[in-house]
Order: structure tokens, then C-alpha cells, then sequence
């Protein structure tokens, strides 16, 4: 199912104090202290349409890492951009939004847990079964989850599919800087064996149309679908990405997902990766600095 046209994105130009963004509108850079780093989509999500970051900075020091999420309230409308996603945005209502641990996010269907009064689950919960981190903003309590994935089927899935929508699962997945083992820490990032916070992690976060007027938001990491982390999530009003680059996390980078037709830029990539062992080996082709850099960093 193609639910829609690709299209650049990019974040808002309302967002935290502390905040940076490029000139392209795609790098969010937390410049000071561990917190007033709350981004958000510059335009509200379709239903199946990921928003999709990568990890590009940490900063040692500070406990506590990346939040994700989604939101009905128009950055435009907001008097101040809260301080912390969790729980000063939350709190607002109307917002789902969820610390990744360094540990496995999935979550796992527990009928013994009880979900919000419209069905869905609480705002501000941690996802998987990460341990307690320190930090301002206070996050929710742990779960229960494992990593159920299946290699094989990881490698050979061009996409990754929930519920009736279909993501190209080239550009989901995080990739190490170029280097001697790179070949090595690449599968690591396909397997999700490194921390979800690790540098280079790809996130993303997407709703799914679940009966009239709701939905269930889920959030992906390194083309692994975490489970509907919210659900019963109301889609009157349009829905924003929310991205909080708090604490650990110093920088983030969204990363534009081809839906449609593979841009020439992309075939030309696959191509070349195609027939080289690893990336290294990028840097001895006779090709155009910017097509290199391209083809090694995505």
C-alpha cells in the first residue's frame, strides 16, 4: 500500500531554546544543558508515513536518552515549547510520547495492563524492559519484552510491513561510520544487537488507522517494529512527530524515506554496494566526493 507522494521532511521551526536547527531543516542539535530540546514534524504525519531520525551525537554526562512520539497540538499554538516532552508536554494531554531505553523497546501485549480511559496507553510510558535511567522529567515504569526477530527474514524483506501499510526498509536501518570493521557493525545495527541509543541508530515513529477516528502509534527501531506502543490515539485533529533530544542524546538528523520510485541517487547507490565488500572500499572508487559520501553514510 502507497498511502502517499514522497515529500521532504523536515522539523518545525518552533522548538526548544536549546535547540539548533541547520540550514536544511533536517539537523536538530541540543546546544546547551540536557534539556529544552523538544523538536516536532514541520508538517502534521499521514497515516502510515514514518517519521524517521538518526542518532548523529551523544554527549557523556547526562543519564537519559532520546524521546519520540506523537502529538495533536500545533506547535504554532503552544505558548512556550515545554522543557521536557515527559512529563511537562505530556501532561498538556493529547500527547504520546516515550523514553528509548539502551536496552530492547519491544513491546509486548499484556492483558493484565491497563490502558488509558480512551483505550490507549498512557503518555510518557518507557518502552521495553530498559533500566530505570536518572534524569529530569521523570519516565514511566519498565516492561517486559525479547527480541523475537527473525534474521533471515530481517535480510530478505525488502520492507517492513504494519498492518496495511508497506515501509522500503533501505533507509530504516542505523550505519556505522565508515571504518576497518564496518562491515562487522552494520549487521549489528540489522539485528538490533547494539543499544537503540547507540550513535547511528535510525528511530521512527508512525501511526497505524485502527477502526474510525483513532489509531495505534508505532515506533521502529533499525527496521524493527516496536509494537503499538499508544493505543486508541484519536486522529480528529492532525498528528505531529515529536522528537525530544534530551540528555545523552546531542543530535539528530531525520532521514528522508523513499516511498515511490527509488530516486537515481539511490540506484546508483545500490548499485555500487552491490558489488564491493565493504564500504572501505568506496573511498578507492573513481567517483564524485558527494556520491561517495552518499553511498558510505546511508
Amino acid at each position: 500500500m502507497e498511502p502517499f507522494p514522497d515529500h521532504f521532511m523536515e522539523f518545525h521551526p518552533i522548538h526548544g531554546t536549546n535547540v539548533r536547527l541547520d540550514n536544511s531543516g533536517t539537523q536538530a542539535t541540543r546546544v546547551e544543558s540536557f534539556a529544552n530540546g523538544v523538536c516536532f514534524s514541520k508538517h502534521p504525519l499521514k497515516p502510515g508515513e514514518i517519521f524517521l531520525i538518526e542518532i548523529e551525537d551523544k554527549e557523556l554526562g547526562w543519564c537519559g536518552h532520546l524521546r519520540i512520539g506523537l502529538t495533536t497540538r500545533d506547535p504554532r499554538g503552544l505558548e512556550v515549547v515545554p522543557e521536557y516532552s515527559i512529563p511537562n508536554l505530556t501532561d498538556l494531554g493529547d500527547s504520546w510520547v516515550f523514553a528509548i531505553t539502551r536496552n530492547h523497546n519491544k513491546i509486548i501485549e499484556d492483558p493484565g495492563v491497563q490502558e488509558a480511559a480512551e483505550g490507549g496507553l498512557a503518555g510518557g510510558q518507557r518502552l521495553g524492559r530498559g533500566e530505570v535511567e536518572d534524569g529530569a522529567g521523570g519516565e514511566g515504569k519498565a516492561g517486559g519484552a525479547g527480541n523475537s526477530m527473525n534474521p533471515k527474514t530481517f535480510f530478505t524483506d525488502s520492507h517492513l510491513y504494519i498492518e496495511n501499510f508497506r515501509i522500503p526498509r533501505d533507509k530504516l536501518v542505523g550505519r556505522s561510520r565508515p571504518g576497518r570493521y564496518s562491515h562487522i557493525l552494520d549487521d549489528l545495527y540489522k539485528t538490533n544487537t547494539l543499544p537503540p541509543t547507540a550513535r547511528r541508530s535510525r528511530i521512527g515513529v508512525l501511526y497505524v488507522p485502527k477502526g474510525r477516528d483513532l489509531a495505534d502509534m508505532h515506533i521502529v527501531i533499525n527496521g524493527e517494529d516496536m509494537g503499538a506502543s499508544a493505543k486508541g490515539i484519536p486522529t480528529i485533529q492532525p498528528l505531529y512527530a515529536v522528537v525530544d533530544v534530551f540528555a545523552a542524546t546531542k543530535c539528530v538528523r531525520i532521514v528522508q524515506v523513499e516511498y515511490g520510485f527509488s530516486s537515481l541517487q539511490t540506484l546508483c547507490r545500490k548499485a555500487i554496494q552491490k558489488h564491493i565488500v565493504h564500504r572501505m572500499a568506496i573511498d578507492w572508487l573513481e567517483l564524485p566526493e558527494a556520491l561517495k559520501h552518499f553511498c558510505m553514510y546511508e
